[in-house]
């Protein structure tokens, strides 16, 4: 049977959403059959017609049916959409990113390649039972550090559930064998899956390190930007201050000075001339 690359959990969620467009797609031919069908009904009851009653018949069959083709490839449009979602939605929960390649959505190989494996799997006689399972730990196209890790612990447990399933068999024919060779085995794996769990671990610490030191970095700058305006504070205070200094704020200040000893001296002069009570 063709087959596409993935596991069996994700090549049967492969096909219940194949199951899902196929019977999309025969509702909407079946939408389409209608419109014609309407027509003939509806439409073709003489027996000869202008060509401006053709022109007019066709033109209205082909609103109708542009409309469905249209209302169709939007909604699957979205529909993909929401299926991708889905998808990052599950990756970012474990701090992933996908990446895809939009031109191999056209690689004429691969899509025949889709079109064999439906073909294979719709129309054979011992078509397999999907069952539904948990929801997949997705794996990134391009990544590395935690996620690089993550795929090394997930490939190791599924080792570890076939070596488990393997050892059983053997129980049945090798009695006390087993016991030996199950011990054995599986510890070498759960030091195996301990390790990439450690070093799983590790590097999350690091992540949470180097935001501990961002945090600490913008907290320094804040502080520097305190003190430099602070200093431009007093850098002011002290330009004000030199400028009190300078010969032309004392030469205002000598004449202030002697506008008001005139003042005090015309007061002096009115007071002679006033009359006493």
């Amino acid at each position: 049977m063709a087959e596409l690359g993935l596991n069996e959990h994700h090549q049967n969620e492969v096909i219940n959403y194949m199951r899902f467009a196929r019977s999309k797609r025969g509702l909407r031919l079946k939408t389409v059959n209608s419109c014609f069908q309407d027509l003939k009904e509806s439409r073709l009851v003489e027996e000869t017609f202008t060509v401006d009653e053709v022109s007019e018949v066709l033109n209205g069959l082909q609103a109708v049916v542009h409309s469905e083709l249209e209302s169709e490839l939007i909604n699957t449009a979205y529909t993909n959409v929401l299926l991708l979602r889905q998808l990052f939605s599950q990756a970012e929960k474990w701090y992933l990113k996908l990446q895809t390649d939009i031109s191999e959505l056209e690689n004429r190989e691969l899509l025949e390649q889709v079109a064999e494996f439906e073909k294979a799997e719709f129309t054979s006689s011992n078509k397999k039972s999907i069952i539904d399972s948990m929801k997949p730990k997705l794996a990134p196209l391009h990544e590395d550090g935690a996620a690089e890790l993550l795929n090394k612990a997930t490939d190791a447990l599924d080792e570890k559930s076939k070596l488990e399933r393997a050892l059983q068999d053997l129980q049945l024919e090798h009695g006390s064998q087993k016991d030996f060779i199950k011990a054995q085995d599986l510890s070498d794996l759960e030091n195996t899956v301990a390790a990439l769990k450690s070093e799983f671990q590790k590097t999350l610490n690091d992540q949470t390190e180097n935001q501990k030191s961002l945090e600490e970095n913008l907290a320094t700058a804040k502080h520097d930007l305190l003190r430099v305006q602070e200093q431009l504070s007093m850098a002011e205070k002290e330009l004000e201050k030199k400028f009190q200094q300078t010969a032309a704020f004392r030469n205002m200040k000598e004449i202030l000075t002697k506008k008001n000893d005139q003042i005090k001296d015309l007061r002096k002069r009115l007071a002679k001339y006033e009359p006493e009570d």
